[in-house]
This record gives structure tokens, C-alpha cells and sequence, in this order.
């Protein structure tokens, strides 16, 4: 400012009177709009002293940079020796109360004004619909004899700021009946108004108006097009838009580049981000918003850090989407980093940002630091306690998670499913289904995932009754045609035994996806139905358009191997890479071990699985060892237990080895397994056996006697044994 003193006190006004006016002027306004009220009184000293602080263009600006500093003492001496021009001075106070939010103060002023022009009426009529006192407004707004665009559009954005968007589609087709044309702020409150609406219809039919009233080179009606463009699907459209455009500004950049990141075009939109002008803090949000969301956790990641050394502030949403992206790559120290930043601004209390964090820490096994960042937070909202609840149970701490649950003041669905998730991942599957039966009975309605987790726990168990009686829900709330819930009933009646059930669920399923598949190809395997699940794997390449995934080809490796299909299961091995461009891991390599292992090719499974060109997996071995078993081969069973007992300590090599010197007939070298076993501290778990009566499943063990009722059992057993011993004396 001390340059524009210079500059102004170097002008002799005698001689350039109209440059002395307006650069006084100019630098008044500045210093309004940047609250230098100090200058603005020394500057005023300097005009007086010139004899001009009454001339009307100064004595103005003096009042406005006055109000806007809200130096009401000077404000009330400039009102008193003000030359004329009362209409203006009402006008510039009527705009600095509604500014101040002094409403009623606006409208005193207002209605004592002897006169007023369309500026007086605007003011009043935008302050009010500013402040949401919409009827007031359009009382005035009905009562104004100045009804030019400035005050038509007025009225209009200030219902579609007050969301009444229908209002001002109908009061945007008055405007045009009165013969009144548009401006750019008009129009882009109608396409608001539209694509918040959904009156896409509408917003297309104003297109034609733009053009005709020329304004569809304007940057701020251009964005707003290229916004409802994009929500209506009109891609091509809105690119046109944006190539046509003759000036864009930081906004149209970032909707054509939030454009191809919603279609999932992260290198095209990266490539428009890199040659924006311009970036501003939405910008750098959409981009990394999208590459967290796609599960480019790393670039979002580097991203952010470049936008921190670039000068950006991150807003609320960028912090969020960096540490969910750390979150998935479980990247606590950089999180830890990130939570410190958010402390040194003040947003780590922030809900959205914090239950990021929670997640974060969470996923990482710190769920003492993700209870810290919950409870720091001080208006908790439902998902703050989802993430929370949701962090205990991934951890193992389902005790932890039920007494938060119990906590929270409003559960939603997803509060509900994340403690069915939590005991389903802990198999503590009794708790699954008492959770379930306390969400039906406090009036909240499963949904799709619910269903899938629940069907889930029933497959783990086997329990075709309570599968049925899920199936009985579904149907009811007419979600069996979903695909995600047919595909987990699908699962759930193959894996309990009932595969002509999978098989009917499977057909009726209108969509299925790669999952779908999977499961009523292993289900059918599983079943005893090996070749039929080939010839389903067969009809899926032939019909459905889907391409086969890992999963899928796991699945016909499996079936291959219990239907005695080596050398077809060889071919789709051998295809994974060259046909369907999967390269195989140690699932598939242990697929073709266990395959040729069952059909007795034990040398060549030997040699395939030392040739992995990776280290092979103990299920691997133990395949081969299994088959060792079956087809008596002591000499490749020793090298096979010696490989396993490398790679897992585990008490089931030993176990199969031991079997095979038994069926031998070398029981010194049983002896001596069985003692290596006990010197290693190896012991076998027990077979296990289970049935369900009345809805409750009841687990039996060898010589078990930890069932409340096993004194019971075990006498109806021995009473059968004794009747069986009877029966057989007299058909003897």
C-alpha cells in the first residue's frame, strides 16, 4: 500500500483530476477488502486535507471500507456530511447488516427508505434467502417493481441454496414468461437445481437457451453443464464441453478430471491432473480420493506428500482418503506421521478423520492407540463406532467389541454385521447366529451382507437346518435373486451336503459372477460330482462370459484331482499362463501334487513339486505324503515327512508316516516316530464330530467327557452296545 500512497500523492489533482478520483478510489477498495482501516483513516486525513473526501465517488468508498471495518464512528460522521445521494448510503448500510447478520436492522432500513432502486430491492430480498428466510424474501421479491435479472436471480439461487429446487424451476419458467432474459449466475443455479433434482430431462432442454442467449462459453455455466453432464452419463458430451471451452478455470479442470477418475481411468486422469494450470486443494483431493479408492494405495500415498511440499493445505476429505490408503497397506509409521500433522492443524478430533485413524491403527494391531483416537473424538457419529466395534473384532477382541456395541446410542446395519463379521472371523459361530436372532429382534432389517455372513457361519458348520430357515428369510424379504446372497446359499447347501439344492439356487440366480461359479464348481467336486463340475466349468467359458479367475481354476484343478482327470488337469494347468494369462501360485502347484499323488504317479509329483520355482508350500508335501499313504511308497513318504517336518511342525506329517510303517508292518519305526513326536512336543488333535439338536450345535471329541450332559451319552451308549451284542447273539 505505501507505493499506492506514493503513487497518489504524486498525481497533482489541479491538473489530472479524473486520475487523482480514480486511483483514490482504487485504493480505497483495496484497502476495504483487505480491513486496513488504519491506512483507510490516514488515506481520509490526506483527502480531507485536499478538500475531496466529499465528493461523491470518494465520500462512497469511504463509507463502504468504513462499514466493511465496521468503524461505526466514523461510519455515522461520513452518513452526516455526506453530499446527497441518500439512496446509496441506505443501500451500502441495508448491505453491510445483512453482512453482519443484523436482518432486522436490514429491514427497518429498508422500509424507511423514502426511495429505492433495484440495487435496494436485490440486497434485501438475497440477505434473506442468505440467512433462510425464504418467505420473507419472496414476499419482497413478489412486491418488487424492479423485477430485472438481478433480482429474478436473486430469488432463484437463493431457493436452490435453500434446497427448495423445485421452486426454482418453476419461478425460472415465470422469469422466462416475463420476457426477462437469464444471466450466467442464473443459469448455473438451474442446472443445480436440475442435477440435484435429477430433472435431467430439464437440464438438457436449458441447453439450447444457453446458446441462444450466448452464454455457453461462460466459465462458471460450462462447469455447471460438464457437473450434470457427468451425472447423467453423458461422458463424450461433457469432454466436449470442456475442449470447447475458451477459458476454464481450476473447477472446469477438476470435474473433467474427477470425469475419468470416476470412470476408472486413473492414467487419463492423472494425465489431465499433471497438465492442469492451476490446482487447488479439490483438486488434489479428487486425485488422491480416487487412487485410495481404487487401491493405489502407494500413489495416493506419494501424492499427498507432494501436495504437502507443493504448499497445499489437505482439507478434511484428502486426510481421510491418505489414511484409509495407509490403512490398506498398513503403513502405520506414515500414519503415525499423518496423525501428527492433523494434531499441529487441529483436525484429528474431526469424526471422518478420525475414524479413519481408528481404522488405520486398527488394521495395523493397535487397538489400544485406535480406542485413544475414539475417544479423543467428542461428537461421535454411528460410523465412528462401526470402525471402532469393527477394529476389536478384525483384532480377535470380540469380548472388547460386544461391550462397545452395547454402547452405541443408534446402531445402524453396519453396526450390526460388523459384530456377525467379528465372530465369524473368530469361528465363534454360536455368538454369529445369537447376534443375528438380537438384530431381528430389535426391529433391524438384515441386508445382503448380513445374510452372506450369517450363510457363511452355516456353511462352516455344516448346518443345512438353520440354512434353510435363512433361506425361508430371504425369500421373504425377496432378496434371493441377489447375486452376492444366492452365491453364499449356493456355498452354504453345497458344503452341508445338499448339492441338488446349490444346484437349484445356482440356476435360478438371474446374474452370476466369478464367486458364483467357484462355488457350485467346488461345491460339485466336493460332492462327488467331479465330472459334472467340469462340464459346468466348460458352459461358463462357452456361454457366460466370464473369464476364469485363480479361484475358479483352483476349483476344476480340484475336481480333476478326485475324479482321476490327471492328464486334463494337466492341460488347464498348463493353459493357466498361455490361455488365461494367470500365473499359477502354490494353491494350483499343490492342486497338480495332490492330483498326481491320488492317482499314483508319486515319483512324478515328487519332481513337480521340487521343481516350484518357488518354495513350496507344507500342504504341498503333505499332499504328496497322503498319497505316500494310499499307494505304500515308504522310500518317497521318508523324503516327503523329512520335507514337511522342515516346513511346519505339525503333527499330521508324522501321523501319515507313522500309518504307512504300521500298514508295512515296521512297527519299530512306528515306535520311533512316535517317540520323535513326543521328544518335539507334538501331539494330534482328536477327530471331531458334530450334530445339531434343536438349533444348537453339540461338538464331540475321542473319549471326550467335557459335554454338560456326556454321563448321559455315554450310558445310551454302552445300552446300545449291549443291545447290539444281544441282536447279534440271536441272528448268529
Amino acid at each position: 500500500m505505501t507505493s499506492a500512497f506514493k503513487n497518489l500523492i504524486a498525481i497533482n489533482p489541479r491538473k489530472s483530476f479524473k486520475t487523482y478520483i480514480e486511483t483514490s478510489v482504487r485504493v480505497l477498495k483495496n484497502l476495504s477488502k483487505e480491513g486496513l482501516s488504519t491506512q483507510g483513516s490516514v488515506l481520509h486525513g490526506h483527502l480531507i486535507k485536499m478538500g475531496l473526501s466529499s465528493e461523491r465517488y470518494i465520500a462512497v468508498r469511504l463509507l463502504i471500507m468504513y462499514l466493511n471495518c465496521r468503524k461505526i464512528a466514523e461510519v455515522n460522521q461520513i452518513i452526516k456530511e455526506f453530499d446527497g445521494s441518500n439512496l446509496i448510503v441506505y443501500n451500502c448500510l441495508i448491505s453491510a447488516n445483512v453482512d453482519w447478520g443484523n436482518l432486522d436492522e436490514a429491514r427497518r432500513l429498508f422500509d424507511e427508505m423514502p426511495e429505492r432502486n433495484d440495487v435496494s430491492w436485490t440486497a434485501l430480498i438475497s440477505g434473506l434467502m442468505k440467512y433462510g428466510r425464504v418467505k420473507e424474501s419472496m414476499w419482497y421479491f413478489a412486491r418488487n417493481p424492479f423485477q430485472d435479472f438481478y433480482s429474478w436471480t436473486a430469488a432463484i439461487s437463493g431457493l436452490v441454496q435453500n434446497g427448495l429446487n423445485f421452486e426454482a424451476l418453476k419461478l425460472f419458467r415465470n422469469m422466462l414468461g416475463s420476457g426477462v432474459l437469464p444471466n450466467d449466475v442464473t443459469f448455473t443455479s438451474v442446472i443445480r437445481a436440475c442435477k440435484d433434482l435429477g430433472y435431467f430431462g430439464v437440464g438438457e432442454g436449458v441447453l439450447p437457451l444457453i446458446i441462444k442467449v450466448g452464454f455457453e462459453h461462460n466459465v462458471s455455466v460450462s462447469n455447471s453443464l460438464i457437473t450434470l453432464c457427468l451425472r447423467l452419463g453423458e461422458i463424450d458430451l461433457a469432454r466436449r464441453i470442456f475442449d470447447q471451452m475458451e477459458k476454464r478455470d481450476v473447477v472446469s479442470w477438476t470435474a473433467i478430471l474427477d470425469l475419468y477418475a470416476e470412470k476408472g481411468d486413473l492414467r487419463e486422469a492423472r494425465r489431465i491432473f499433471n497438465e492442469m494450470p492451476e490446482r487447488n486443494e479439490v483438486s488434489w483431493s479428487a486425485m488422491i480420493a480416487r487412487y485410495s479408492q481404487s487401491g493405489c494405495a502407494e500413489e495416493a500415498s506419494k501424492l499427498f506428500r507432494q501436495m504437502i511440499q507443493d504448499g497445499f493445505s489437505p482439507n478434511i476429505s484428502c486426510f481421510s482418503s491418505v489414511i484409509n490408503a495407509l490403512a490398506s497397506l498398513k503403513g502405520l509409521q506414515a500414519g503415525r506421521n499423518i496423525h501428527g500433522h492433523g494434531v499441529k492443524i487441529g483436525i484429528e478430533r474431526n469424526v471422518f478423520v478420525g475414524s479413519s485413524l481408528i481404522d488405520l491403527y486398527c488394521r495395523c494391531e493397535k487397538t489400544e492407540d485406535g480406542r485413544l483416537v475414539f475417544d479423543s473424538i467428542l461428537e461421535k457419529n454411528v460410523v465412528c463406532w462401526n470402525s471402532m466395534v469393527t477394529g476389536y473384532s478384525l483384532n480377535g477382541q470380540t469380548e472388547e467389541a460386544k461391550e462397545l456395541f452395547n454402547q452405541i446410542p443408534k446402531k445402524n446395519n453396519v453396526s450390526w454385521n460388523a459384530m456377525v463379521a467379528g465372530y465369524l472371523e473368530n469361528e465363534q459361530f454360536d455368538d454369529v447366529f445369537v447376534v443375528f436372532q438380537e438384530m431381528l429382534l430389535s426391529g433391524e432389517t438384515p441386508n445382503k451382507s448380513t445374510f452372506s455372513s450369517i450363510l457363511c457361519a452355516c456353511a462352516r458348520i455344516a448346518s443345512l437346518e438353520k440354512g434353510e430357515y435363512l433361506h425361508g428369510k430371504i425369500v421373504k424379504l425377496g432378496m434371493q435373486y441377489d447375486t452376492f446372497v444366492g452365491t453364499a446359499l449356493t456355498d452354504m447347501y453345497a458344503k452341508s451336503g445338499d448339492i441338488e439344492s446349490s444346484k437349484r439356487v445356482f440356476n435360478r440366480m438371474p446374474e452370476k459372477n466369478e464367486i458364483s461359479w467357484t462355488a457350485i464348481i467346488q461345491g460339485l467336486a466336493e460332492n462327488g460330482s467331479a465330472e459334472e463340475s467340469l462340464i459346468l466349468f466348460e458352459e461358463m467359458e462357452r456361454s457366460s462370459g466370464i473369464a476364469p479367475n485363480e479361484l475358479i481354476l483352483s476349483a476344476v484343478l480340484f475336481a480333476c484331482s478326485h475324479c482321476g482327470l490327471v492328464d486334463k488337469g494337466l492341460y488347464y494347468f498348463n493353459s493357466m499362463e498361455k490361455v488365461y494369462g494367470i500365473k499359477p501360485n502354490d494353491m494350483h502347484y499343490t492342486r497338480v501334487v495332490d492330483m498326481l499323488s491320488r492317482a499314483g504317479r508319486l515319483s512324478e509329483a515328487e519332481n513337480f513339486v521340487t521343481s516350484m520355482p518357488f518354495q513350496s508350500e507344507a500342504n504341498a508335501w503333505a499332499a504328496l505324503l497322503s498319497g505316500c499313504k494310499t499307494h505304500a511308497d515308504e522310500r518317497i513318504a521318508e523324503r516327503a515327512a523329512r520335507k514337511l517336518s522342515e516346513l511346519a511342525e505339525k503333527p499330521g506329517g508324522y501321523v501319515l508316516l507313522s500309518n504307512i510303517y504300521a500298514s508295512a508292518g515296521k512297527w519299530l519305526d512306528v515306535l520311533n516316530i512316535r517317540k520323535l513326536m513326543k521328544d518335539k512336543g507334538l501331539k494330534k488333535s482328536g477327530g471331531c464330530s458334530w450334530v445339531e439338536v434343536r438349533n444348537q450345535v453339540h461338538l464331540f471329541y475321542s473319549q471326550d467327557g467335557t459335554h454338560s450332559q456326556s454321563a448321559e451319552i455315554y450310558d445310551t451308549l454302552e445300552l446300545l452296545n449291549s443291545e447290539m451284542l444281544v441282536v447279534q447273539r440271536y441272528t448268529v
